[in-house]
């Protein structure tokens, strides 16, 4: 069965896969920084919803920055907790994955094959019957 496979999938890359109303998230850390009483995390999101009766695969992509910890700075009057997310997502500044990657790679040191989880996406759907198809944003899925 094509959930199967995609939880085998998601098992190997060690990340988190979770389901709320028919779409799928799966989550991988990619990096981590850690500062004074702080850390940031790089990760890899992919959404995905799976049509049976259509027999297709609706799968997007994104990298996401989270952080948490303690603030300072000149415009913060002592110390706060604060949590922040930032996402970079289709939209007026978009582009692909690579060029995300290209943007995050200044800040993070790491690796990771973004063309193999698309590959492996879209040949445990083949495998299955099931059409592939890649959408821009998340709002598509």
């Amino acid at each position: 069965m094509l959930c199967e496979d995609i939880e085998k999938l998601a098992q190997d890359l060690s990340g988190k896969l979770e389901e709320k109303r028919g779409v799928f998230t799966l989550t991988v850390t990619l990096a981590e920084r850690r500062g004074f009483l702080r850390k940031d995390r790089l990760e890899y999101v992919a959404r995905f919803r799976i049509d049976d009766s259509a027999k297709v695969l609706h799968f997007s992509e994104m990298l996401q920055e989270r952080g948490s910890g303690i603030a300072s700075g000149e415009d913060i009057q002592g110390f706060g907790v604060t949590k922040e997310v930032t996402r970079v997502t289709p939209g007026p500044r978009s582009g692909t994955i690579e060029e995300q990657s290209n943007l995050f790679g200044a800040k993070y040191e790491y690796r990771f094959d973004y063309g193999a989880i698309r590959k492996a996406f879209a040949e445990a759907a083949e495998r299955h019957g099931f059409r592939f198809e890649y959408h821009a944003g998340f709002g598509s899925v």
